[in-house]
């Protein structure tokens, strides 16, 4: 089946600037979202939910440079930079600094360009650098792909859980896409997309997700190379111990949310080395995206679908000739898969959001439910199909988790 995209009427409100988007979908003006002379309240530390799994976190960056081609958005640059960073089982956490949510330079150039105040930021599980834990095997890997404008740590409440069940996960700055993103210079670099507007948010979007998946496919080489021992980081700083030969990457998956999602969807039909994938609420966007595969995807959406993502996913099952499951998340919105489903209400405070705002942009499901269902919905679906255990979460609706709706 051929589909093919038209435009079609709908806010255009896709990029994943996490509070950013709180604010606009709030109505209330970015740039002034803390008036002068307001009363500032103390910052008060964000938190994300504690990894569910047994395992200890460690985790680690690296900046990897393609010099095949130019970045896909800044036309005098003539090579294609990237910032990786590996989620993993940790043999030992103690002496290891915790892990940032958002590096200093990073946040502050984020709050800068959405004109926020100065957060705390979370502290992650991880600890920067703990070697690798090697009993068990080599790790089945994942990937990650961020949200339009977003970044790599967008979804690390479910990243860290991934890691703490065994699974090593990559998560993928798209640089000039992503909103924010510190090299390992210290220099930070933004997003490059011209904005999105009915006359070009196809074609633009269409171009994001192939240069993504061009990404995709230098990262799944790279990690290759570091499980021969290689070591692919640019400034050649010293990775873990133990990560040389802990990746299976014959059980590989993948997930992302929204054009990550996207992402997920059309590497998987380019890409055969990606054995399992998650659609978390995003539209498929190209031909490739909505074509499917043989293998088995998860189309994991919001309370209700937006009607070119409703046309894009049916498209996607007429297409598609593997394993597939489509399920609904009751009293969510396209916020709810993230973390921020959990940090605006903490944020909320400082800058003056009313219940009822909150409620519109993350549901009426509330985020730390929401970060409690996602997960184990992910997890059991990477079970299922990189580590064939199955625990039947999959099978059918659930009295432990009522929100979910299982369509297909």
């Amino acid at each position: 089946m051929h589909m093919k995209i038209t435009a079609m009427s709908r806010p255009l409100r896709r990029r994943s600037t996490l509070l950013a988007t709180v604010l606009l979908a709030s109505g209330l003006p970015v740039a002034t979202a803390v008036p002068a002379g307001a009363v500032q309240l103390a910052p008060v530390r964000f938190t994300l939910p504690m990894p569910t799994g047994r395992q200890r976190v460690g985790t680690t960056s690296l900046h990897l440079v393609d010099t095949s081609r130019p970045d896909p958005w800044v036309p005098d640059r003539p090579v294609r930079e990237l910032m990786i960073q590996l989620w993993y089982p940790a043999a030992a956490i103690h002496g290891y600094p915790p892990a940032p949510w958002l590096t200093p330079a990073a946040a502050r150039a984020y709050e800068q360009a959405n004109g926020l105040p100065v957060f705390t930021w979370p502290i992650t599980a991880a600890r920067l650098d703990a070697p690798v834990r090697r009993h068990g095997g080599r790790r089945p890997v994942v990937l990650y792909s961020h949200g339009l404008g977003g970044h790599r740590g967008d979804a690390t409440a479910l990243v860290q859980d991934l890691a703490s069940h065994g699974y090593v996960v990559v998560t993928i700055d798209h640089i000039h896409d992503a909103g924010v993103v510190e090299l390992p210079d210290g220099h930070v670099e933004t997003g490059a997309i011209p904005d999105l507007a009915e006359d070009n948010e196809i074609e633009l979007t269409s171009r994001a997700v192939r240069a993504r998946v061009a990404d995709t496919r230098f990262v799944l080489d790279q990690l290759a190379a570091i499980n021969h021992g290689e070591n692919p980081d640019h400034e050649h700083r010293s990775l873990p111990c133990g990560l040389r030969g802990a990746l299976d990457l014959d059980r590989v998956g993948m997930f992302g949310h929204s054009d990550g999602g996207t992402t997920t969807a059309h590497a998987m039909h380019t890409d055969f080395r990606i054995t399992t994938g998650i659609n978390l609420a995003g539209t498929l966007w190209t031909p490739e995206a909505a074509a499917g595969s043989h293998r088995p995807l998860l189309q994991f959406g919001k309370q209700d679908l937006d009607p070119l993502q409703a046309t894009t996913w049916a498209a996607f099952r007429t297409n598609h000739h593997g394993p597939t499951l489509q399920l609904h998340l009751a009293g969510s919105t396209h916020a709810s898969f993230e973390d921020f489903a959990v940090l605006v209400r903490q944020a909320a405070p400082q800058l003056g959001l009313t219940p009822d705002q909150i409620t519109e942009v993350v549901g009426t499901i509330g985020g730390q439910r929401a970060v409690g269902v996602v997960p184990a919905y992910v997890d059991a679906y990477f079970d299922r199909y990189l580590r064939h255990d199955n625990s039947h979460l999959l099978d059918g609706p659930s009295a432990r988790y009522p929100e979910i709706r299982f369509v297909l």
